[in-house]
Order: C-alpha cells, then structure tokens, then sequence
C-alpha cells in the first residue's frame, strides 16, 4: 500500500514522532502566523485529532517533507461526530452514503513548491488508501485564506450555485460562525481566481460542498464542508487517479 515512489518523489505514511513533529511544522509554516493559534506551540501545528489520524507525507529523494495531510478512517455510524470536522458541521446527513469514509485534513504544500508530480504522487496515496480501507467517501473541511466573506464572494456564489449536495446529504450547521453562501450573480473568472486549489481538484473529481460556510477563527480561514462520492467520480477522472497509484 504505502511507502511508494514517483519520479523524483516518495509517499509513505509518518511512524515516528519525528515524523509527526516534521508534519507539524509543515502544517505550522503553511497555515499559522507566528504565535497565533491555540494549536500553534514551539512552531508547530497541532491538535488532539492528530493522534487518531494517519499522517501522509510526501519527500524528495533528499527526504525534504514538501506535502502532507492527516487522514481518518471512520464507520458508518455515530463516529461522524467525533472527527474533526463535526465541530463545524452536523455531519449525521453523511450516513446516507453507507460505507466507511475519510476524512482528510491540513493538506499543504511546502512554500514554493509547485512541481505537478508532488499532488499527483499525493493524489494517488490518498487513492491507494481509500482502495485498501473500502471508502466510499472523502470529506474535510476546504480552506480560503482569511475570514472575511467578501473577499471570496464570486466563489462563494458559484459553490452555491453549482456544487450544492444531493437530496438529504446536506450537512447541517453546529458551531462557529456560519455564513450563508451568497446568491445572485457572479464572476466566473473571479471566482476560479479566488477558489482553492485543492477545492478545484474536489470538484473536478464531482464534488460538493455545504450550503454554509463557517469562520474559523483559530486557523484564520474561511471554510466549506466538501465532500465526494467515490461511486461518482466521472470514469475519466477515475481511472487517471487509478493509473497513478500503480
């Protein structure tokens, strides 16, 4: 299943707490100012969830850590109220999809690091994984950078207008500050412009995402509830996900 190798690029899981702590600091870099955040201590990025995650990490041949992200595998029963994302989202709707799910989290690039084979390397361990434990679903909270709602409002209104969840899969609210997903017009271009990369990768694989997003004071983003469904990713898309993680 994992460790695996791509070009120049290796996908393995962390085992070590030298690993998790090299996690961390990634996650610390890419996510919090200095000093800000109750997780953030000692440079680094941490919480209570990430002793019941599993830790992806992405190296060089160099063993740089350039990509992770936390991923935790959970039934199909009250569980969904114990992961991380149920702090923001009733997530008991999620049942519907009957079957194991991830949940997948503080997933981040190194600064700078823009070579296309770190997230396909990346995509295709999360692949490997949702294979090996059966999944049925991703899910995890997508982050826009800051906490202002304006800022992103044309993506905002095309997530509402285009990618709202199916009949009865709809998260409910639970807690933050929620914001309703603006309606009316909106600027294509804009909001492609403002929409988070790993969103695109989401909704290119057909996802949705909440009616609602929540403001996250703590990391200092904006977020939406996403979420895929393994059975409805197009066929196209599949099997380039597949041929990857071979």
């Amino acid at each position: 299943m994992l460790p695996f190798c791509k070009g120049r690029f290796r996908a393995r899981l962390a085992e070590t707490s030298g690993d998790l702590r090299a996690v961390q600091r990634l996650r610390y870099l890419a996510f919090r100012q200095p000093g800000a955040g109750r997780g953030a201590r000692d440079g680094l990025d941490r919480d209570a969830f990430d002793a019941h995650c599993r830790h992806l990490m992405i190296e060089t041949e160099g063993g740089d850590l350039v990509a992770t992200c936390r991923f935790l595998s959970l039934g199909t029963g009250n569980d969904l109220s114990s992961c991380y994302s149920a702090q923001f989202y009733d997530l008991q709707p999620l049942r519907g999809l009957r079957g194991p799910k991830l949940e997948i989290g503080r997933f981040c690039l190194a600064e700078g690091q823009g070579d296309p084979d770190v997230l396909r390397i990346a995509w295709a361990g999360l692949t490997r994984m949702v294979e090996a434990l059966g999944a049925v679903a991703l899910f995890g909270c997508s982050s826009f950078p800051g906490t202002d709602p304006a800022t992103h409002r044309d993506a905002l209104a095309l997530l509402g207008a285009r990618h709202r969840p199916p009949e009865g899969l709809g998260p409910g609210q639970r807690g933050g500050e929620v914001v309703a997903l603006p309606a009316g017009p909106f600027d294509e271009r804009q909001a492609l412009q403002q929409m988070p990369g790993l969103l695109r990768s989401y909704l290119a694989m057909g996802g949705w995402v909440s009616d609602h997003a929540v403001i996250d004071r703590d990391l200092g983003t904006l977020h939406v509830l996403t979420v895929v469904d393994i059975a409805a990713i197009p066929p196209a898309r599949a099997r380039l996900l597949r041929a990857d993680a071979v």
